[in-house]
């Protein structure tokens, strides 16, 4: 997600910008939603954001704020009625009409809700009619029906109600907000437009306010709200916060390594984490190599702390997607055929350590392990610098039920002998807690211990709020825009 308040800049390009350096977030659509300080316009589709937009669709983005969205589903189809942000009427009845007409706020979320079922239900029962599958509109129309005559009202009873993962960035006709679920599970942060450019923006990562050049101020809080508008910041808190319980994932794979979370660079915690798997699992061997490019400073680590060269024998096409975060699995299987080379040249005879950071379903590994052995490795000795995941996430990491799961029902050496490799070792957990330089218990690790932060269901079905015939209703083809721009919702 990213956010800008910057009346007198080009806020949609900013945006654009800024989702640009988030890709990596989410690569099934792109979406930007402007305020002209009067209406809210948005235009989404289906693609990469290089795809989505053009000067056309940001010249008709302009305003005095805006907030964007990169997607990666992990409730809801990937269909373009799902693309964020999302427009919404205010419904709650104490604001004013603007020409006749109520007023909008657009949502943007990254996360899950655990119990969205039962809050799309509940407003169901009170005439809120729903356009997506998404758990992202059920936050957008809680918002909007809550009651109360203040924003900090509204919130509250958002946050009070849902249960789960949500950093939001939220547009009215007048600010923008930030907003983190009591345990901050997903992060968010603040930057300040360098001098010249008055504003601020609200980021998924760092690594977007260092694109544009924005000082970055700090992160939103665990459990707080914060207004941008032409006043300029303000902030409180509507819950209480929990455990604090930022996800270990974000560490090891999701985010980028060069943001910085809670002050840590992560391609230097990366690299950490490589250093204790050389000191937890040994291996002779003659090179080191990276899974790349998320595991890549973690094999530089694993050189640099087992006195074993690190070799770049294994070469990524950049122009091919993330495979861990396509929904299809055969578009999985398909993509490490193509996002990978290996040079036979560096691999023949060598016994290689292979660094990488998960093992999910075990479908992705065997063919990397084969592909080397292939290029001429005499032994492939696999590390991964994540403890066995063995149970799912249920706070916007889709990967898999548990029964998918390999770790959840097979032991290392199974997985080993699955995988093919001739050795294989897991950081522990103490280990990639201790590299993040993090007390564990400020760390979501559920998907590596099952101690989730709250409650949650013994079972989350992805497709959960899927209903055909409003599917069938509001899908657009690929290749059309969401909405209108600037169009209210029954035009949509």
């Amino acid at each position: 997600m990213f956010g800008v308040f910057a009346p007198g800049e080009d806020v949609a390009r900013l945006t654009f910008f800024g989702l640009h350096a988030l890709q990596h977030r989410g690569q099934e659509s792109a979406g930007i939603a402007s305020s002209d300080g009067e209406r809210i316009a948005l235009y989404a589709q289906m693609g990469l954001v290089s795809q989505v937009f053009d000067e056309a669709a940001l010249e008709g983005l302009q305003g005095i704020a805006a907030i964007g969205h990169t997607r990666y589903s992990t409730t809801g189809a990937n269909v373009a009625c799902n693309v964020q942000p999302l427009l919404v009427e205010d419904r709650a009845g104490y604001l004013p009409l603007i020409d006749g007409q109520p007023r909008q706020l657009a949502l943007a979320h990254n996360g899950n809700i655990v119990n969205a079922d039962i809050l799309r239900a509940d407003l169901e029962s009170q005439g809120v009619e729903f356009e997506t599958t998404t758990d992202s509109e059920v936050l957008a129309q809680l918002l909007a029906t809550a009651p109360g005559a203040t924003w900090e009202a509204r919130f509250a009873t958002l946050m009070r109600r849902a249960n789960g993962a949500y950093s939001l960035t939220v547009l009215t006709r007048d600010a923008i907000f930030g907003v983190r679920d009591p345990n901050g599970i997903r992060p968010l942060c603040i930057g300040k437009l360098d001098a010249g450019h008055a504003g601020y923006v609200f980021a998924s990562e760092t690594c977007a306010l260092d694109h544009l050049g924005a000082t970055f101020v700090r992160e939103v809080e665990p459990g707080e709200v914060v207004r941008i508008d032409r006043y300029g910041i303000t902030s409180w808190r509507v819950a209480e916060p929990l455990r604090p319980a930022l996800c270990l994932l974000e560490y090891i794979y999701f985010a980028r390594p060069d943001s910085r979370m809670r002050g840590q660079l992560l391609y230097q915690a990366r690299m950490r984490m490589g250093e204790q798997l050389a000191i937890e699992h040994p291996a002779e061997a003659d090179i080191v190599i990276g899974i790349p490019d998320s595991a890549t400073a973690a094999a530089i680590g694993y050189a640099r702390g087992s006195g074993i060269p690190y070799v770049e024998a294994l070469v990524k096409n950049r122009y091919v997607g993330r495979t861990f975060i396509q929904p299809d699995q055969r578009l999985r299987d398909r993509g490490v055929q193509l996002k990978f080379n290996p040079l036979p040249e560096l691999l023949e005879g060598r016994r290689v350590v292979v660094v990488d950071d998960t093992i999910v379903r075990g479908t992705t590994t065997p063919r990397v392990v084969a592909m080397l052995r292939k290029a001429g490795a005499r032994e492939v000795h696999m590390r991964i610098t994540s403890p066995p995941i063995q149970h799912p996430c249920f706070y916007g990491v889709d990967m898999a039920t548990r029964g998918e799961l390999i770790a959840a029902h097979q032991g290392v050496d199974d997985i080993r002998q699955h995988i093919g490799a001739d050795t294989l070792g897991y950081l522990s957990i103490e280990g990639t807690a201790a590299a993040t330089r993090q007390p564990e218990e400020t760390l979501c690790t559920a998907c590596f211990t099952g101690q989730y932060p709250r409650e949650v269901p013994l079972q989350l079905d992805k497709f959960v709020l899927e209903q055909p015939v409003a599917r069938a209703r509001h899908a657009i083809p690929l290749g059309g825009p969401l909405t209108v721009v600037g169009a209210p919702p029954a035009a949509r």
